[in-house]
């Protein structure tokens, strides 16, 4: 069944190749909301307003916001005393945006109770209706107290009350009470990761596996006396190991609107030996002692009782990237010396840079994959048409839907945003 899926959408795929890579015309909008079959996801990096100089006006100027379900607004963190706060008030609802970066046009004026991009995702969701924001919570530098604050029935509570109170009540610290309400239509938890590693220094134990159940049914539950409307998400992780370690899986869908687990990062140049940031199918000829794809992670989440529908897959708009790269076949599975220059933080590089990089395109449709190797720098990217494979992978499948890290990382044209909803409507 898995060679007939991957033959069915790499000959698709091949047989009009040109053709689909191409991004999907402006025009061609669909309703958004919860009309929409697919979820289409995309997350926005509250920094990316400072060096990235991305803002949430760019998402709708460069037709991104019209092809979108879901925005993902990242970070907020959780603090050693077990409660949510933001890292950055001042991108988040203090800095006054300008007349030129705003979705409408209107500078914010000095006094007005709201500003910043809580303010922005305000007006992007009053000009596309139907588009939903929510706030994660956590990612790889934010999860570092979440072990703590979910050990107990009262720190759970806690836990969930604050952030409930902070991001959907609005009530923002230095505001008047409710502020930020309407911003946010849910709570997307990026704890990474319950019961095994991440960020260095993350607070670890074999019980965060049963609190993160407990966790997660709280918020849910508070979230109703709340607003029975809000959606209550997840970005969970694609090894296996990880998977087993931190969430009874069944238990965990069952509070979830849906979840997305993670499609990247499979290799990357923390490695010395090169391989696919994200391929869609395994390869055989793999040589790391873990062969892990994105079609892998979603038969380990469906066999440990996740419905299909609730799994949304995730995707980069970003390239793992190698230097001092030799052997392998075009580099792929060669050796390396390092992680190649970027633009950000070494081995790891935008598409929109990327896709305009020099070098020799490599693609596999039977794994998924492309890969740009100039005999010294190799990258592994995701591109239009290795998108379409995914979206089409995913209707094949009846998934939920795709999300993309991030959002500002896709073109000025959103090519990869495109693809994907050209299938997923």
């Amino acid at each position: 069944m898995q060679r007939l899926l991957r033959k069915v959408i790499a000959t698709a795929l091949a047989a009009g190749l040109v053709a689909v890579a191409a991004p999907a015309p402006a025009q061609a909008q669909a309703s958004q909301g919860h009309g929409d079959r697919y979820k289409r996801v995309a997350y926005f990096v509250q920094w990316g307003v400072y060096g990235r100089d991305y803002h949430v006006k760019d998402m709708d100027t460069s037709g991104a916001a019209a092809k979108l379900t879901h925005i993902n607004y990242a970070f907020g963190f959780v603090n050693a005393e077990g409660s949510c706060y933001s890292p950055d008030p001042w991108a988040d609802w203090q800095r006054p945006v300008p007349a030129e970066q705003s979705v409408d046009g209107v500078a914010d004026v000095e006094g007005q109770a709201l500003n910043g991009n809580l303010n922005q995702l305000k007006k992007l969701k009053a000009k596309h209706p139907g588009l939903k924001a929510l706030i994660s919570l956590g990612g790889w530098t934010g999860s570092k107290y979440f072990s703590d604050a979910v050990l107990t029935p009262q720190g759970r509570a806690q836990l969930a009350s604050s952030c409930i109170d902070l991001w959907l009540k609005g009530n923002l610290p230095g505001t008047a009470p409710g502020t930020g309400a309407g911003v946010f239509d849910g709570i997307d938890l990026d704890w990474e990761w319950p019961g095994s590693s991440g960020e260095v220094g993350n607070i670890i134990r074999p019980e965060d596996k049963r609190n993160f159940t407990l966790f997660v049914t709280e918020i849910r539950r508070q979230m109703n006396q709340f607003d029975r409307r809000t959606e209550l998400t997840a970005f969970l992780p694609a090894a296996a190991a990880k998977i087993d370690a931190g969430f009874e899986v069944r238990d965990v869908f069952k509070q979830l609107t849906f979840a997305t687990i993670q499609g990247y990062d499979l290799h990357g140049s923390w490695e010395t030996v090169t391989g696919h940031n994200a391929n869609l199918f395994n390869d055989r000829r793999d040589p790391h002692p873990v062969k892990y794809s994105v079609d892998q992670t979603v038969r380990d989440y469906l066999t440990r009782g996740a419905p299909a529908k609730k799994l949304v897959v995730g995707v980069p708009a970003y390239g793992q990237g190698w230097t001092g790269v030799t052997g392998g076949k075009s580099g792929l599975y060669g050796t390396a010396t390092g992680p190649a220059p970027a633009t950000y933080a070494a081995g790891s590089e935008d598409y929109k840079i990327l896709v305009k990089k020099p070098g020799k395109r490599y693609r596999d449709l039977l794994t998924g994959t492309v890969w740009l190797y100039d005999g010294n720098e190799f990258w592994s990217y995701d591109d239009p048409a290795t998108l379409l494979q995914k979206a089409a992978y995913i209707r094949l499948k009846g998934l939920g839907g795709s999300m993309m890290w991030s959002i500002d990382q896709d073109d000025t044209r959103a090519s990869l945003t495109s693809a994907l909803y050209s299938v997923l409507r």
